[in-house]
């Protein structure tokens, strides 16, 4: 079986999967950044595929940063007169290490307006 990384986006907010969270997949070899995949959630708040499966991915620190900012201004929450545009948590930067190939690394987040919550799933 080949390795592969998932993630998965919840709105704690609404209580509903983040569908049309915009993200980024960077590698982050050597310090240098090396954006690898832009994509966007899917009505259930996962992707259509894997962000890197197979020979893409190698053992490595990477960082998958959410555009929870955009996502939010994006019509999700009741505005009140007077709100600014502007969020709390306008990107979320989860960084993380691959260390074997093989493995399943699933990068779940549950996010609100004024935080966030991520782990290592199954």
């Amino acid at each position: 079986m080949s390795g592969r990384l998932t993630t998965h986006v919840l709105d704690l907010s609404r209580g509903l999967p983040a569908a049309g969270m915009k993200l980024q997949l960077w590698n982050l070899a050597e310090g240098a950044g090396k954006l690898l995949r832009e994509a966007e959630t899917n009505h259930d708040g996962r992707l259509d595929a894997p962000l890197l499966e197979g020979a893409e991915l190698v053992p490595g620190c990477y960082e998958l940063l959410f555009m929870a900012g955009d996502y939010f201004r994006g019509g999700r929450l009741e505005k009140q007169p007077g709100d600014a545009e502007s969020f709390f948590l306008e990107q979320i930067p989860v960084r993380f290490n691959i260390t074997h190939a093989a493995g399943h690394y699933h990068v779940p987040l549950l996010v609100a307006p004024g935080g966030y919550s991520t782990y290592r799933g199954s």
